[in-house]
């Protein structure tokens, strides 16, 4: 870990048994602090509701969301979320894979998604990357979301023509062409002969350069130019 601020967390979670596990997990890893730990998705909007009405700064930094929740789901909590407070960080845990699902998270304003199972080393990893401003995606759902959107936006962009500066790097370019074919970050880094790390840097600069906020949207975007 570096020397971030920690991050004030909270979690909405139903299951006791995997929001304790999770608790316990987030407790000893450095960088973060629970702050709110919930079964369901009420207490958490009143508290944001109330901090809003209140002209109080958001109350945690991370939320940390299931979607199959009782009465509100992860998805309205995740929307009525990033209304409130636009610059609080939320990121979907779920056991729930299919595209739809993951899309409808996105959607909603989701600043990332990840699977329950996940190794512990890679919610880890995953975290760290949040830390650092990243919007992580599950390595499985990945190219299966990828193509996804693809399909979506092939025949309203099939004859769209790519700009001729999109204020990217020709790596950079060679990059998100890897996003847009469903590559995981390792896979692009293995298919041009660079790190992931460096992967991760170039996918920085993408999102700061498109003005977008994860994957969903930089692959979206370059459908839109004809980058496909």
């Amino acid at each position: 870990m570096n020397d971030l601020a920690a991050m004030r967390l909270a979690t909405v979670e139903d299951d006791p048994r995997f929001r304790h596990s999770l608790a316990l997990l987030l407790r000893n890893l450095p960088g973060f602090v629970v702050v709110a730990s919930h079964a369901s998705a009420a207490p958490l909007l009143a508290a944001a509701r109330k901090a809003r009405e209140l002209g109080m700064p958001m109350p945690w930094d991370l939320v940390i969301t299931d979607l199959g929740l009782p009465e509100i789901s992860g998805v309205e909590l995740t929307r009525e979320l990033k209304t409130l407070f636009p610059q609080l960080r939320v990121i979907v845990l779920s056991v729930f894979e299919d595209p739809i699902n993951v899309l409808a998270a996105i959607c909603a304003g989701a600043d990332g998604y990840l699977l329950k199972g996940v190794t512990s080393d890679e919610m880890i990893a995953k975290l760290e990357q949040i830390r650092q401003g990243q919007s992580p995606l599950s390595t499985a759902l990945a190219g299966t979301l990828m193509r996804l959107v693809r399909e979506s936006h092939k025949n309203a962009f099939s004859n769209a023509s790519l700009p001729r500066d999109l204020g990217l790097s020709a790596r950079q370019l060679d990059v998100l062409r890897g996003l847009v074919d469903g590559l995981s970050y390792r896979e692009i880094g293995e298919r041009h002969d660079i790190a992931t790390d460096t992967v991760r840097n170039h996918i920085r600069q993408i999102y700061s350069t498109l003005q977008v906020h994860n994957v969903a949207e930089a692959v979206s975007y370059a459908l839109r130019h004809g980058l496909a």
